[in-house]
């Protein structure tokens, strides 16, 4: 099968061409400035469009086993493949958690049968499972995940013997969600001796606070200095943190990386106001402050990645009272139509939104041949109509639990092809009901 992508403006490794792409079965087996259209299964003329790299998303929450009222692999790698996602690290604290190897398995095993995009899953640390974690397989599973503030059934890790032992000993990337639970506690009490159990939302950021936050990113971060860990720490929401992280040496020599999220970069405690617990996350959306610290830190390299922390939950759990209302919001549709209407204000060039979701993920986690428009490479691609106009809304919502918090918001660029491994996976609004997903491989 051969595809052949005419006259696309390629976004790669820091430059802007415009070039053919020939696909031929799952590769990108050809990159030049023309190329013959007689050998050609089938062409698509990208003039005007962008083409770039399938999008890495390193943290999503998909919700199978245990939690699929609220998203499946199915529902949830659709919705990724409509935002130009191609590729997903999910997380463990499903149910069960996938804390043994068996359980681990047992996902890998769904994905294969139902995920329209590529696929890894962490596995999960706890108090007490050592020797399961260290049978993981750096060749085939993304990283080891550790819960460091407070998490889903039995996964926060708070012993601080276990928790140098997991760094001292695991050989493959550690990441963290670092909150301080003993700051949390003592936040929330003092806020429900004021309001009982009906904390107003916008108290969130002050519960989960910039104390929180440092706390625990500072002490996993001296953690992986004094054992030599290879540690990622997701989702950093304060400005404060940024210290911590350091931008005078390439990314592939880096112990210590650094991951943002799309809401942590959009929203600030002012829109609690209006979007109320539909931005409840955990970390928090904190101060205006805290957000231009992290474009900062984005822009000059101290963050690595951008990724989505994409959470769902059905509008009935978001609608329940502060302490009983879940944390979480499905963001892969939309992430990279938000990063590119920051594009388009001239906040980030289109270099650097690639950078940070495409070439960036695929070099911190060395994931085998994706993440870049190269021969020889997956065809995970995206073309991008950056002259056009879409509208969040429900009818288009791909994501199971049916909202977003982008609802009513217009970007101006738009989505009109996804390839996965070389196969057209979503074109102009419709997902194709074939699955190309496969296993990310590993080149550890």
């Amino acid at each position: 099968m051969k595809t052949l992508i005419k006259n696309a403006q390629i976004v790669n490794e820091g430059k802007i061409f415009k070039a053919d792409v020939l696909i031929e079965n799952d590769l990108i087996a050809k990159i030049s400035s023309t190329i013959s259209e007689e050998n050609a299964d089938t062409i698509i003329n990208a003039e005007g469009k962008f083409l770039i790299p399938g999008v890495i998303d390193d943290q999503v929450h998909f919700r199978e086993p245990g939690l699929t009222h609220k998203g499946d692999i199915e529902s949830e790698s659709k919705a990724a493949i409509a935002g130009g996602v191609t590729s997903f690290i999910e997380q463990p604290n499903t149910v069960p958690n996938a804390v043994t190897q068996e359980l681990l398995e047992e996902k890998y095993k769904i994905a294969s049968e139902k995920s329209y995009a590529n696929y890894s899953f962490s596995m999960g640390g706890t108090n007490d499972n050592l020797e399961e974690v260290l049978k993981t397989n750096p060749r085939n599973v993304a990283a080891v995940k550790l819960f460091l503030g407070s998490s889903t059934g039995n996964m926060l890790v708070d012993n601080p013997e276990i928790l140098e032992e997991i760094f001292s000993q695991v050989k493959m990337p550690i990441c963290v969600h670092c909150e301080d639970e003993a700051t949390i506690r003592k936040n929330t009490e003092i806020y429900k001796e004021q309001y009982g159990e009906d904390i107003p939302v916008k108290f969130h950021h002050l519960i989960r606070s910039e104390e929180a936050c440092y706390l625990s990113s500072s002490k996993a971060i001296e953690l992986a200095k004094k054992t030599g860990a290879r540690l990622h720490v997701y989702h950093l929401s304060t400005a404060k943190e940024m210290e911590l992280f350091r931008n005078d040496i390439p990314l592939k020599d880096k112990k210590i990386t650094a991951e943002v999220c799309v809401h942590h970069l959009h929203f600030t405690n002012e829109d609690y106001e209006t979007k109320g617990s539909l931005i409840k996350w955990n970390p928090a959306v904190k101060t205006e402050t805290d957000k231009n610290g992290l474009w900062e830190a984005l822009l000059d390299d101290r963050i690595d990645v951008i990724a989505t922390d994409h959470a769902p939950h059905t509008l009935e759990e978001k609608s329940n009272k502060y302490l009983k209302c879940p944390s979480g919001a499905p963001l892969v549709q939309y992430s990279l139509p938000v990063m590119f209407e920051y594009f388009k204000k001239g906040k980030i060039s289109l270099e650097k939104v690639v950078e940070k979701m495409c070439h960036n993920p695929a070099i911190l986690f060395e994931i085998e041949k994706r993440g870049f428009v190269k021969e020889g490479y997956k065809a995970d691609l995206v073309l991008i109509n950056p002259n056009a106009e879409i509208t969040v809304s429900k009818e288009k919502i791909l994501s199971k639990c049916g909202w977003s918090p982008l609802e009513n918001e217009t970007f101006h660029s738009e989505i009109t092809h996804t390839f996965v491994n070389g196969f057209l996976a979503y074109e102009n609004g419709k997902v194709s009901p074939e699955k190309h997903g496969e296993r990310l491989l590993f080149e550890r």
